[in-house]
């Protein structure tokens, strides 16, 4: 939500990546935003207007002097009305002309002119990437306030192997939405969330875990990141990709977790535990893979770390007010379950969910949830994406952020 209404001027410099702003171009307006495609005259040897006039149904921009409207000049214009300012892909040419207040086209004009946050992606050779030039350049720019993005390290247009790719799409939205929140409701806090299901090891390539892919506990990151938390990620395997801007911690075992979220507690200002973690691991882990015998195999099992009531037991020593947030996975008795556990564990929020529903919970892109609170109020949230549970969710704990910090 953070994107939409938001005005963002992309700008799209001459390079062979700047075919993949289309992607970008296209993912911003479906996030909601209002885009503003502003050429370079090398942009135009590889892409055509056209094809970012199609995405956002907005003229796009070129001349150095053309008007928006009767008497309306384009570099001014748009500088005044960006929330951010995102060139992406951005060549060490452009990167050379910003650093050195160049205005010798509508894209560097409008930069010039333009207050509002600059958001970098560059893309280019290797050798010219790594050119002290272009490194001085970079560094004069981040030491004014501009965002760099990437560049990333793979296979290049001239085919060889390096840095200077464009970065995925997916992190310069990250670092688009990162930046428009950093003055957000969590700005200054610490946040630290817990994603996926523990693996507890039964032998050398076995183990004992849950179905939780860690989609909730991701969405949360990236949308405490949005609201300007700094946010750190604690997460068991998962397929996913870190979120752009977050601190990712990475972990197996409910041991390892409750040794993460326990070592940092004296720096976190929230907690989120979003993982699902084991409740019982294998007494003994075998040394070797255990072989099928003839009879049945018996395991004995043992609890593992309760990391909510570890918590809860060393708040009253920490320095500052800690706000801890809960999940409750059920799938009987939800709402009996969620408050046993959120009065047991002393939580700020319990997140209730049935995971036993086909469109709710563990390996799906949407849930169901029931927020809690200590006071015994209750909002039950309709079926939505994880993406908006989880800014819902974030609100709530914001709410709650504010309320203890003004």
């Amino acid at each position: 939500m953070i994107l939409k209404g938001k005005n963002i001027v992309l700008g799209i410099t001459g390079g062979i990546a700047c075919y993949k702003a289309a992607d970008l171009c296209s993912k911003l307006v479906q996030a909601g935003a209002i885009v503003d495609v502003i050429m370079t005259p090398a942009a135009l040897a590889f892409m055509t207007p056209l094809t970012f006039q199609t995405l956002t149904k907005r003229p796009v921009s070129v001349d150095m002097f053309q008007l928006l409207r009767d008497t309306d000049m384009a570099h001014i214009s748009l500088a005044e009305r960006a929330d951010v300012l995102v060139i992406a892909p951005a060549t060490a040419n452009t990167i050379a002309k910003l650093a050195h207040g160049l205005a010798d086209n509508l894209l560097t004009s409008t930069a010039l002119a333009c207050t509002a946050p600059l958001v970098l992606a560059p893309a280019m050779d290797t050798d010219m990437w790594e050119n002290p030039i272009t490194q001085a350049n970079i560094a004069a720019l981040r030491a004014r306030g501009a965002v760099i993005v990437g560049p990333g390290y793979g296979r290049l247009a001239s085919g060889r192997i390096g840095a200077g790719r464009l970065v995925a799409t997916e992190d310069i939205l990250g670092a688009i939405r990162q930046t428009l929140g950093r003055k957000g409701p969590l700005a200054g806090a610490r946040l630290v969330v817990t994603a996926g299901g523990t693996q507890e090891p039964l032998d050398p390539v076995r183990h004992l875990t849950n179905r939780s892919s860690g989609k909730m506990g991701y969405a949360l990151a990236e949308a405490a990141r949005d609201a300007g938390a700094q946010v750190t990620l604690i997460t068991a395997p998962t397929a996913l990709n870190t979120p752009y801007g977050v601190e990712r911690v990475n972990v197996r075992t409910a041991a390892e977790m409750a040794e993460a979220v326990l070592g940092r507690l004296e720096e976190t200002d929230i907690l989120v535990m979003a993982a699902a973690v084991a409740d019982y691991r294998p007494k003994v882990t075998a040394e070797q893979k255990i072989k099928k015998g003839e009879g049945a195999l018996l395991l004995e099992l043992e609890k593992t770390e309760d990391i909510l009531a570890e918590v809860a037991r060393r708040r009253p020593a920490l320095a500052h007010r800690l706000l801890v947030v809960g999940f409750a996975a059920e799938t009987e008795n939800l709402l009996e379950n969620a408050l046993s556990k959120m009065q047991a564990k002393r939580l700020d929020l319990m997140v209730a969910n049935d995971v036993s529903s086909a469109d709710s919970g563990f390996e799906v892109d949407t849930n169901r949830v029931i927020l809690l609170n200590p006071a015994g109020e209750q909002e039950a949230l309709p079926l939505m994406t994880k993406a908006d549970v989880a800014e819902h969710i974030i609100a709530r704990v914001a709410a709650l952020w504010r309320r203890d910090h003004g």
